[in-house]
């Protein structure tokens, strides 16, 4: 009997990594996560979360991480080490470098830890929105290769076109989830972290150069709640405090449809007006 093998996910594909020596991964870019300059943020920071994954000193689960996007990374290959530069109890330090010929593009810290049984409690509350399939997908334009990999429902702050105009306010809230299904896990999540076009292109009703200067994610999920979300849509929203010198602050929230806080993310964003 012939053996038939499932094609790899187009997300595994993107963030695959072969140890090339103590610490050190070898990887690739996916022309299908592609941006507008580079690949996607948010593939770049799974790729770095799935190389302290796949270290065989990592300790526990990943808590948080943050990526500093240095410069631009090029379409090829690239390698990412990894150093454990403090292991605790409970908890375990990271540093990462991606670098490509030599030249470093991206830094990174990720803390992993042990997560324990304790009193907990959720302040931030679940957006009151229709249900996924009450909502019409709203597809990014066809340009941005990376969207393509998402199926993406705005129930409010769509991507705006030419005759959008300005908008009050900067939120964005919307149904996503990958395309084709893929169950969910940390890497998937810290990209999702990463869907929500910038912000100053709702505010002012059109496209300007942008880019993430640096984005950290905090995991609240542990492993059995990514596993209960299964391959489900998440509710994600994600809004500015403040624009201004060249700059602005953007904030998420990446929520299960059971009404688990699965995710947060804060990130700098550079624009040119």
């Amino acid at each position: 009997m012939t053996e038939i093998i499932a094609p790899t996910h187009p997300f595994d594909s993107a963030i695959d990594l072969t140890p090339a020596e103590d610490g050190v991964f070898a990887g690739h870019t996916s022309a299908a996560f592609a941006n507008m300059v580079g690949p996607f943020g948010g593939i770049t920071a799974a790729t770095l979360l799935r190389a302290v994954q796949q270290h065989p000193d990592r300790l526990g689960d990943p808590l948080s991480l943050t990526v500093n996007y240095a410069g631009p990374v090029a379409e090829g290959a690239f390698e990412i080490t990894a150093r454990a530069t403090r292991t605790n109890r409970t908890t375990q330090h990271w540093s990462l470098e991606l670098t490509q010929a030599g030249v470093l593009t991206t830094t990174a810290t990720a803390v992993f830890g042990i997560r324990r049984e304790t009193w907990e409690s959720t302040e931030s509350e679940m957006p009151r929105v229709p249900a996924p399939d009450a909502v019409e997908p709203s597809p990014f334009p066809e340009f941005i290769a990376w969207a393509r990999n998402y199926d993406m429902r705005f129930v409010e702050g769509a991507v705006p076109n030419e005759d959008s105009g300005e908008n009050p306010d900067s939120t964005s809230t919307l149904w996503v989830r990958p395309t084709p299904a893929r169950s969910l896990d940390y890497p998937a999540l810290a990209a999702l972290a990463d869907v929500f076009f910038p912000r100053v292109f709702l505010r002012r009703g059109r496209y300007m150069p942008a880019g993430t200067v640096s984005l950290t994610v905090y995991f609240h999920g542990n492993p059995e709640a990514l596993a209960t979300q299964a391959d489900e849509p998440l509710l994600g929203t994600a809004r500015t405090g403040r624009f201004g010198n060249g700059y602005f602050d953007q904030s998420a929230e990446l929520w299960g449809r059971d009404g688990a806080l699965l995710a947060t993310s804060h990130q700098l964003v550079y624009f040119k007006d």
